[in-house]
């Protein structure tokens, strides 16, 4: 789909829908909404008088009215005024092109914003990003071809120049990889293993500008990753540990971000079996790595005064005559003992590794995203994701982050009263307890232990990482959740208000 800008009139724009936005509560129309609604003959406003439309936020009208050039125009409700900001333009954005898409008009025409409160740039990058989130679906497995939008226009009466271009680069920069993150999680275990895996991470790395390192079997072995080797010894597709390092844009010596996702290409639970309901889901249980790829596709937009590393450990957790039992232990790279109590414990097992080559990197602080445990959907539902840090500055970056993107966290309890009860008799761990109650903090907890002096944070994704019904920027199955989080976090500490 082409996404681009122009300054034309909308009414005179010929599409297969134009859609504006108006807020909420509106007495007067104003630029965009008021020069259609001439145009076709007060229809916007006979629309408003009606009180069919009330404008709050996402709500939306169709018309067919005459007197325009294009087919059909959506009116989509922006909420109150005040409240106005670049997140509601995106999800704004993504609600329109969704809706033409799915009526298959074709080509859309999309008024920009262009009212005091968002500034230009940034509500010409909210809304490319949003008409790229709203668009896209996965079909690669479609055997018949769904009918796409071939090309979405930002109208707008704003003169062209270099910092709008480069916001509508930025946005589409950012949709894209958003929805490559989407496209990873959806791919089926048997066309994503960890081989395939690292694959992709190259090819997103080195179009970031990323040097690239994959240690196979033997290398884990030589560094003595026994936690990532233990969980993949099950599978005929063998683990993989993947570092992407991206060079500050600056020149000099640098700090170091590191980011690392959990890279289960497919979780069967291993020989504690997960039950049947579900299991066709943990395609997505590499949500975590997903999101660092995306991450990475989308720094072209960034330009990170500092270094950033990824880190995925990846592996599939499978069942066979080599896979791990219950009662194994296994040995981690900063030497710890781990008794495997639950084979379905995998995910913290490779983070366990990841975290101690991470502390070999000297980092400023280290963020890991994981669909870790089902125990944080209990406790959070699917609306936010659970936040582990001992942090309260990390944890107020994290959280405003995600609140300004709608990536919602909640910070959660761990420490050494959760790491206590982990304690094995017959290794130094266990790698799960017994018991239900406090799991996601029990294993937060078990990763601090591996993270120890780090300035560090866990995101515990398993409760977001899944759309369950269609939403206006996401449709159904995994969503890259974290992307856009990390993205907002990167971009506020590269502008300095929280260092590097």
């Amino acid at each position: 789909m082409d996404v681009s800008l122009r300054r034309a009139d909308l009414a005179t724009r010929p599409a297969g829908m134009i859609a504006v936005g108006v807020p909420e509560r509106t007495r007067t129309l104003t630029g965009a909404a008021q020069a259609l609604d001439r145009a076709s003959r007060g229809a916007l406003s006979a629309l408003l008088a009606s009180g069919d439309f009330k404008g709050r936020a996402l709500e939306t009208a169709l018309l067919y009215p005459k007197g325009i050039k294009a087919k059909r125009v959506l009116v989509v409700g922006l909420g109150a005024a005040g409240s106005l900001d670049a997140q509601r333009l995106l999800l704004a954005a993504a609600t329109a092109t969704r809706r033409a898409r799915d009526l298959g008009a074709g080509t859309l025409a999309l008024a920009l914003h262009e009212q005091p409160g968002v500034a230009p740039a940034l509500a010409v990058r909210a809304t490319a990003e949003g008409a790229l989130l709203g668009h896209h679906r996965h079909t690669a497995y479609h055997s018949a071809p769904l009918d796409p939008l071939a090309r979405v226009e930002l109208i707008g009466t704003l003169p062209a120049s270099r910092a709008l271009s480069t916001a509508l680069e930025d946005g589409i920069t950012r949709g894209t990889a958003i929805g490559l993150a989407r496209d990873l999680g959806h791919t089926p275990g048997q066309d994503l293993v960890p081989e395939t895996l690292a694959a992709r991470a190259r090819e997103i790395g080195r179009s970031a500008g990323a040097k690239v390192t994959v240690f196979d079997e033997a290398a884990l072995e030589r560094l003595g990753m026994g936690c990532v080797l233990g969980v993949g010894r099950g599978s005929a597709n063998p683990p993989r540990f993947i570092v992407l390092d991206k060079a500050s844009e600056k020149r000099g010596r640098s700090a170091t971000v590191v980011l690392i996702g959990k890279g289960v290409t497919f979780d069967t639970g291993g020989y504690s079996l997960k039950p049947r309901e579900g299991m066709s889901k943990m395609k997505y249980d590499m949500g975590g790595a997903a999101a660092v790829l995306g991450v990475f596709a989308a720094l072209p937009a960034l330009g990170l005064p500092f270094r950033l590393v990824g880190l995925i450990p990846s592996a599939e957790n499978m069942v066979s005559e080599r896979a791990l039992k219950p009662g194994d232990v296994l040995r981690a790279l900063d030497g710890t003992t781990v008794e495997v109590t639950n084979t379905d414990a995998e995910g913290r097992l490779l983070l366990a590794d990841a975290l101690g080559y991470a502390r070999r990197l000297d980092p400023a602080v280290v963020v890991d995203l994981a669909t870790l445990t089902g125990a944080i959907s209990i406790a959070l539902g699917r609306h936010y994701a659970g936040l582990f840090t001992s942090d309260d500055t990390l944890a107020d970056e994290l959280t405003r982050a995600g609140d300004a993107v709608g990536e919602r966290l909640w910070r959660m309890p761990m420490g050494e009263q959760y790491l206590a009860e982990m304690k094995s008799d017959t290794a130094d761990y266990v790698n799960a307890n017994e018991k239900r109650e406090g799991a996601a903090s029990l294993a937060a907890s078990f990763l601090q232990h591996f993270a120890r002096d780090l300035r560090w944070a866990h995101l515990d994704i398993a409760s977001t990482g899944w759309t369950y019904a269609e939403r206006a920027d996401s449709s159904r199955g995994p969503n890259a959740y974290g992307v856009r989080l990390l993205l907002q976090w990167l971009e506020s500490r590269a502008g300095g208000r929280s260092g590097a």
